[in-house]
């Protein structure tokens, strides 16, 4: 399947359009449907405060305006106009309140959701898209949804319940000012909703993709500052970002011109409304068939209902912008995964670790062809086998297809008699420990990086593993002990401290099968000793899988493949292939000529 879409490309996403991304955030409002029918009450009774308002300072006008009626009247239509204040203030103030928690639990499970369907896609998607990126992405639809929300709920509804309401009233009081306003009200709403949608859309989307690129630069550059310290290169980065920064701000400042030149057309509709319903209203007062409160109540009438139709302004810039930022996360969404657990699978139970490849095809989507065609093997419970060949020979991609990274195009593999497409992912996983040559830690402790493999793992059991790793010793010895935050990816910890950790975690995880990336190649020869005599306790009554980049660390092994292009040219032990002079013979050469 191909990306949905590319951090590189300031195009941006995927687009869907206004309706589906709103559809998106329909749904996170059903979850709570009490709630949001609650909040619309309150909305509308303050709306309807507001829309009697002008009513009661015509009243009041009216009746202050009458010197005989002054004492009969006047105080009632103040208490009626204070009144209506008053109950505005107050409906709205709590209708706030319940949208505050409304809002907040969608937007927790906005990103809840969001990243489960990160977490969800391939490894491929991953190495396809900036880690920074797709966080900003989460986290900038939170704030998208709220945005939509207050558009919607706070301001759109009131705004047309008002602004049809004044046109009503109007119209009952003088039919033609009503038809008057009702034009004047479709013709700027309609004007907004146009303008915003093919003209300001297109640029507000450019602006996000690169601020969805900001974040993904910032997170490389960040992580990788020890390379950059490394070269000195400090002032190259900034000269980098600065120049995406750069062009972000063109973008947003063009974004940002075109709601201004928008709001041209949009002063200009509130002078004609004013311009001629205030004529109206003089002309009627004029001739005798408008009374002071008539008088007031048109201004108070075009005052309200210019507010409102400002405010439609800002509401159609806040639904734009926010449906633009909620857009990534309503494409996730509708993004099944690439790789997905059949309906019903089963976990994975297997126990023995047997691995067999029965007539298995495989090949990458972006090089053509395939590397694996009706590849066949089968490995032993309990046996060691090495993995040799030269970088694209398969050894790496071998692993991957073990572990259901990816798929099969033909054929299929069984571990334990049990096809592995067609059982749960995390569970086959589970029953795979694998040690990489470089891990990547978490910036938790250390106990809870050991005890990412078992969670529910006491401490006892987090201390047997790390010295079994031959890890306790150096961990004891840090202030904090098991306690001790290991920085991003374990940057506090040397390179044979992550190794050690590593491996405790796999003794944790117990799984029978076991996958060994040369997890000593890159160690200091004392360092090396302490982990490989970890790695060999480690491999004792498991399948064993060695990715071997020097063939001195797989003498032992009970079977060498030498891969070539996807296919086992070699296979034997160490010193029956030495002797039979082939490929491996040659590797061997080259290697211990290396060294």
């Amino acid at each position: 399947m191909s990306e949905i879409y590319d951090d590189e490309d300031d195009r941006g996403p995927r687009v869907l359009t206004n309706t589906q991304v709103l559809g998106y955030i329909w749904k996170k409002w059903l979850l709570q449907p009490g709630r949001l029918t609650w909040i619309m009450a309150l909305f509308l009774v303050s709306t309807a405060c507001d829309i009697a308002i002008p009513w009661a300072s015509r009243a009041l006008v009216n009746a202050v305006a009458d010197p005989s009626r002054l004492a009969d009247n006047a105080w009632v239509a103040w208490a009626a106009l204070t009144g209506l204040y008053l109950a505005f203030y107050t409906v709205r103030t709590f209708g706030f309140r319940a949208l505050n928690v409304f809002s907040s639990t969608n937007m927790q499970q906005i990103a809840d959701e969001g990243f489960k369907n990160v977490q969800s896609f391939s490894s491929e998607w991953h190495n396809s898209n900036f880690a920074g990126s797709t966080v900003r992405k989460v986290t900038r639809a939170m704030w998208g949804y709220d945005m939509v929300t207050d558009a919607i709920l706070i301001m759109l509804i009131p705004t047309l319940l008002v602004l049809s309401g004044m046109a009503i009233a109007m119209g009952v009081r003088w039919p033609l000012a009503g038809v008057f306003v009702a034009s004047v009200v479709v013709i700027f709403m309609t004007y907004n909703i146009l303008a915003t949608r093919y003209y300001i859309r297109p640029v507000n989307l450019i602006s996000n993709a690169l601020d969805t690129r900001i974040g993904g630069a910032l997170a490389d550059a960040i992580s990788g500052n020890a390379v950059v310290k490394g070269f000195g290169a400090e002032a190259r980065e900034e000269q980098r970002f600065g120049k995406l920064a750069a062009e972000w701000q063109r973008a947003v400042s063009r974004t940002w011109n075109r709601f201004n030149t928008v709001g041209v057309i949009q002063n200009f509709l509130l002078l004609v409304l004013q311009a001629g319903l205030t004529g109206f209203v003089v002309d009627a007062r004029a001739k005798g068939t408008a009374t002071p409160g008539d008088v007031v109540f048109a201004i108070t009438s075009f005052m309200l209902m210019a507010g409102y139709m400002r405010n439609f302004s800002e509401i159609t810039r806040m639904l734009q912008r926010g449906l633009d930022d909620t857009l990534d996360v309503a494409v996730f969404a509708r993004t099944p995964p690439q790789l997905a657990d059949k309906p019903g699978a089963p976990d994975f139970l297997g126990e023995m670790g047997e691995i067999v490849f029965e007539k298995a095809s495989f090949g990458y989507e972006n090089q053509g062809g395939q590397l694996y065609s009706d590849f066949s093997l089968t490995i032993r419970p309990g046996e060691r086998v090495a993995l040799v060949g030269p970088t694209g020979s398969g050894k790496t991609t071998f692993v991957k297809l073990v572990q259901r990274l990816y798929d099969l195009q033909g054929g299929r593999i069984v571990i334990d008699g049990i096809d592995i497409a067609g059982v749960t992912q995390g569970s086959l996983r589970r029953a795979i420990a694998v040690v990489p040559q470089d891990p990547a830690l978490f910036h938790r402790s250390i106990a809870e990086n050991i005890a990412y493999a078992r969670p529910d793992a006491t401490p006892d059991e987090i201390e047997l593993a790390a010295r079994r790793a031959r890890a306790h010793d150096f961990i004891s010895k840090l202030p904090l002990g098991y306690d001790t935050l290991v920085g991003e990816r374990g940057v506090k910890l040397s390179g044979g401290e992550r190794q050690r950790v590593a491996i405790a975690r796999a003794f944790l995880a117990d799984a029978p099968i076991l996958v060994l990336d040369e997890a000593t190649s890159s160690l200091d020869v004392e360092t090396e000793k302490q982990v490989q005599a970890a790695v060999e306790e480690l491999m004792v009554g498991r399948t064993t899988i060695v990715i071997a980049h020097r063939l001195s660390t797989i003498r032992s092994a009970d079977r060498i493949l030498v891969f070539d292009k996807g296919r086992i040219v070699e296979e034997g032990a160490h010193r029956d292939l030495v002797n039979a002079g082939g490929a491996y013979a040659r590797l061997h050469a080259v290697t211990e000529g290396a060294h």
